[in-house]
């Protein structure tokens, strides 16, 4: 046997595997013969049909089988001892000649091999990257006082709506002004007007009463919406266009939220009991939270400014784009040549980004370990809460949970390629010179557009 790679660009060669009969015969006999043992031949009992009989019979498939374990070995075998630095898969060759199993006892299999651009990515000292410093603004701290309140809030009822309140009544389809015969009523209905499509809809419930009667055009307030009116006429979606016309609401109860007192009650659901004890430390807490979010804010944007500046310093790689495509064609076969087309660039991008990365990680010692994944994971779980204001979720219930998210794979994979990413820019952090810039989150959101 013989293999060879013969480089035909500076990032693309030909792998070439030549097989003899020699390479392959003794296991061919080997598994014929533990095959004459089970074989299954009619006419015959299991493992006593003639030699002769079972190697005409499987002898071809035998002989596939093995040629076939011959190249995955030896074609990944050679890549891994002599460190080719492969990208995506080899493919079989496109002037590749046809082989006969049956005919044939030697074998010529060649494959084309893309390979990645030899370059060096680094960052030194003496490299500045900007680093965003956001600002807690007194107004945010307000804002989010009042948000954790409304969330702490209990419903009350009141006798005049405003919007936002939650409507409760009896729900009567009408016809010339009057009840229909056989229409649809719904005794206990609940309706949210500041959600309704239609704005004229909903200025119609404007000052609306207790014990007041509104009419208005259900159809109309949910304009496009089926499924909503489904669910609140108790019908089939498809029966929706029956009932377009007006509906006349009673209401039995208007619900508002009344957001929570700033007391040690409020204090202690958010952050613990004890935690906090006054409306200024209260008030201090959520600066130092919000500070702590916008820090990985922060990070992110640095990550992203540190990898357009590296990969600007290094400049254009080459890439055998004829390769890659074919590559990305056959990943995506579905979808043809015109997604190809479309995607290539973008795909290059990212793979740009990759190898970047990849040699930036190695040079700063960057290495992920389980308990960095599960970091990840708990980072994400706390993020995932902290969204409906649950700021104070005990550790464990949060371990629980990250566990769950563990189960996925797809998920795990997103952990690592995250606590890579969280690793790699505290890494660069102490490695670069940071620009640091004071900017109002409202600005900072701006540097996307």
């Amino acid at each position: 046997m013989n293999v060879s790679f013969e480089k035909n660009g500076n990032v693309s060669g030909v792998l070439t595997i030549q097989i003899e009969k020699a390479d392959y015969a003794d296991n061919v006999k080997k598994s014929l013969k533990n095959l004459r043992k089970q074989a299954q031949v009619p006419g015959f009992r299991p493992g006593h049909a003639p030699a002769g009989l079972v190697d005409k019979r499987f002898g071809a498939q035998v002989k596939m089988d093995e040629v076939n374990k011959l190249i995955s070995d030896n074609l990944f075998g050679y890549i891994r001892d002599n460190k080719l630095n492969m990208l995506g898969e080899p493919l079989g060759a496109e002037d590749q000649e046809p082989q006969d199993i049956e005919q044939q006892d030697d074998f010529t299999f060649k494959f084309d091999i893309a390979l990645a651009p030899e370059f060096k990515a680094e960052l030194t000292d003496k490299d500045t990257v900007v680093y965003y410093d956001i600002e807690v603004s007194d107004e945010q701290v307000e804002n989010q006082v009042k948000s954790l309140a409304q969330q702490a809030g209990r419903p009350e009822s009141f006798e005049e709506y405003q919007e936002r309140d939650i409507l409760r009544g009896k729900l009567v389809e009408l016809e010339g002004g009057e009840a229909k015969a056989d229409g649809i009523v719904v005794e206990k209905a609940s309706l949210m007007p500041v959600y309704f499509a239609d704005q004229e809809q909903a200025k119609l419930f404007e000052g609306a009463k207790k014990d007041g009667v509104v009419t208005f055009n259900l159809a109309k307030a949910y304009a496009g919406r089926e499924a909503e009116v489904a669910t609140i006429l108790k019908i089939e979606k498809e029966e929706v266009a029956n009932h377009s016309g007006d509906f006349a609401f009673t209401i039995d109860d208007i619900s508002r939220i009344v957001p929570a007192e700033l007391n040690q009650e409020l204090f202690d659901r958010i952050f613990g009991e004890g935690e906090v004890k006054s409306e200024e430390e209260f008030k201090a807490r959520i600066k130092e939270e919000t500070a702590k979010q916008y820090t990985s804010a922060s990070d992110f944007r640095f990550l992203q400014d540190a990898r357009a500046y590296v990969i600007e310093k290094i400049g254009k790689l080459e890439f055998p784009d004829a390769l890659l495509k074919r590559l990305m064609l056959q990943n995506n076969q579905d979808k043809g040549a015109e997604f190809v087309d479309e995607n290539y660039d973008k795909s290059i991008e990212v793979l740009t980004w990759q190898l970047v990365k990849e040699q930036l990680a190695e040079a700063n010692g960057v290495k992920v370990e389980d308990a960095d994944v599960r970091r990840a994971a708990m980072s994400f779980a706390r993020m995932q809460f902290a969204q409906y204001g649950m700021n104070n979720i005990p550790e464990e219930y949060l371990e629980q949970y990250a566990e769950n998210l563990l189960k996925d794979r797809n998920q795990v994979n997103g952990f690592i390629e995250q606590a890579v990413d969280m690793k790699l820019t505290a890494a660069l952090k102490e490695v670069v010179k940071l620009d640091h810039k004071s900017i109002s989150m409202e600005d900072f959101n701006k540097l996307g557009e």
